[in-house]
């Protein structure tokens, strides 16, 4: 028997992130939506790999978005999780000058990938899925690692640099999708609302 979709024919839809980079990649597709504060514990747990840590995590803040929704029955929900693993060990958001030269020098001509984890997901249904994109930095010298600091961008980025702003001089290519590098992979994100039939 073929798989049957829900179909929707009116419909919100809802950002569970106030992340200004996924709020403008969904704009460059032309999606209309709202966007939801959503706080939900980050924390890595015992023994999850960061697969596992990336789609559990889109999945909660999905799960909380609906939930801050209450019964709105048209809704639909898109929340994703990004982080930067260097041999299988996951690498978070810098606090100080000090972890930030300490992620460069590690990442310093080498290459890393990115995972995300992004959910679609409304009272009826949802889905999970993880993309990867290998990152490849070039060999960094400690005064632009101390100068890209000042500027302030790696602050809440994970790995501590952003491939769409200053960050992106450090990187000599990638294999994957740009996109989810940024923070929300959007042909993955746009193929999951359409199975559902939300229109992209």
């Amino acid at each position: 028997m073929a798989k049957q979709l829900f179909t929707v024919e009116n419909y919100m839809l809802y950002l569970a992130s106030t992340s200004p980079r996924r709020k403008e990649l969904l704009q460059q597709i032309g999606l209309q939506f709202e966007c939801l504060s959503i706080d939900v514990d980050e924390s890595l747990l015992e023994a999850e790999t960061a697969h596992e840590y990336v789609a559990r995590l889109a999945l909660s803040k999905a799960q909380a978005g609906l939930v801050s929704l209450g019964q709105q029955r048209d809704a639909w929900v898109i929340a994703a999780d990004t982080t930067v693993v260097l041999d299988s060990h996951i690498i978070g958001k810098p606090q100080s000058l000090t972890q930030a030269l300490a992620i460069w020098r590690s990442l310093s001509g080498q290459k890393h990938r990115v995972l995300t984890g992004v959910t679609v997901a409304s009272h009826h249904q949802q889905k999970t899925q993880i993309v990867a994109t290998d990152v490849y930095f070039r060999a960094l010298s400690e005064q632009e690692m101390l100068d890209y600091w000042q500027t302030g961008e790696p602050q809440d980025k994970a790995g501590g640099y952003g491939i769409q702003g200053k960050g992106a001089i450090f990187v000599q290519k990638i294999d994957g999708s740009y996109s989810n590098v940024v923070g929300l992979p959007l042909t993955e994100t746009a193929m999951m609302l359409r199975e559902f039939g939300v229109k992209v």
